[in-house]
């Protein structure tokens, strides 16, 4: 199988500097050739001497229409790369992509100009949604000044939420502080999530599990029984609107509660519960792991889908 490096994004997003950076790293050094599909060109050019240098040959399609397998199999048997990277133009549709049977995506990175995400995001959420679903990484550059990260980190988060993401300005890779944005008192026992500080404590938690240890949230949320649960353990959580309505997904943890027979699937229920870093055969590992210390029946909300918009 050929490995595939896929790195998304818009114009001027800084696919170029990324990959020309990349090759020249000893790390990524390889015998063989690397070909280099780049589907659209933006201001910042590849300097020949580093293509070169790493043994890599560029090959430009211009159009989306000419992006197809019967291409790119003509490009292999033509420079009979070792691996292959490419730079895809983010406008084309992600989800129509289709590669030669024997290429393998072995990673895919998308990067964003923090300076023009909400742009895109609001207006082409669903070309940004195709492009962050598959990616292991996400790279928010150009981040100096810009104050809403932890906003994007979120609207990300929602989108995918196994991704490294990291935030860089012109002076390298930076932290972003998300405990002092949170729309709740971390202090507070328990921590009374209402509806958006359900989905943030949710993403929050995937990354920040050590804010919430040991601590007491309460929460308004539908009964879920997967079958493969023990007979205590059900996960109650909300519905999430990730893209659009056609775009949803089940936002919750797993809870242990000895009573949970009393409740039926999709009951809606008031949770207060410790959270804890436990090991559950679910999660390959640990994870947040509830304990109720009550849960009663209620009224489904008036909004009873979250979004991340």
């Amino acid at each position: 199988m050929k490995p595939v490096y896929m790195i998304n994004g818009f114009l001027e997003s800084g696919k170029t500097e990324f990959i020309s950076f990349t090759i020249a790293q000893p790390y990524f050094q390889i015998k063989g050739t690397t070909l280099l599909l780049v589907c659209e060109e933006g201001e910042i050019e590849y300097d020949p001497e580093v293509l070169k240098s790493t043994n890599t040959v560029m090959e430009v399609i211009e159009d989306e229409e000419d992006f197809t397998v019967e291409k790119m199999k003509e490009l292999e048997k033509k420079h009979k790369p070792e691996r292959i990277i490419i730079e895809y133009n983010g406008m084309w549709k992600f989800r129509d992509l289709r590669l030669p049977w024997n290429w393998q995506i072995e990673q895919q990175i998308t990067t964003i100009d923090a300076s023009t995400f909400p742009t895109y995001f609001n207006n082409m959420k669903s070309l940004v949604s195709d492009m962050i679903r598959g990616s292991e990484m996400i790279i928010f550059n150009r981040c100096d000044g810009i104050e809403e990260l932890n906003v994007y980190k979120r609207n990300v988060k929602a989108l995918n939420q196994n991704a490294d993401i990291i935030f860089e300005d012109q002076n390298g890779e930076i932290d972003e502080i998300m405990e002092e944005d949170l729309p709740y008192d971390l202090n507070s026992d328990p921590i009374v999530l209402d509806e958006k500080g359900y989905g943030i404590w949710y993403l929050d938690c995937l990354d920040h599990l050590e804010r919430y240890d040991g601590k007491t949230v309460q929460f308004v949320a539908m009964v879920m029984k997967p079958e493969s649960f023990p007979k205590n353990f059900f996960v109650p959580g909300r519905m999430a609107m990730t893209c659009c309505a056609d775009d949803m997904t089940f936002l919750g943890y797993v809870c242990e509660y000895d009573n949970i027979g009393i409740f039926k699937e999709r009951d809606w229920v008031k949770v207060t519960a410790v959270v804890k870093r436990e090991y559950f055969a679910d999660y390959e590992g640990e994870g947040p792991v509830l304990h109720a210390v009550s849960v009663t029946k209620t009224k489904q909300p008036k909004e009873p889908v979250i979004s991340f918009t």
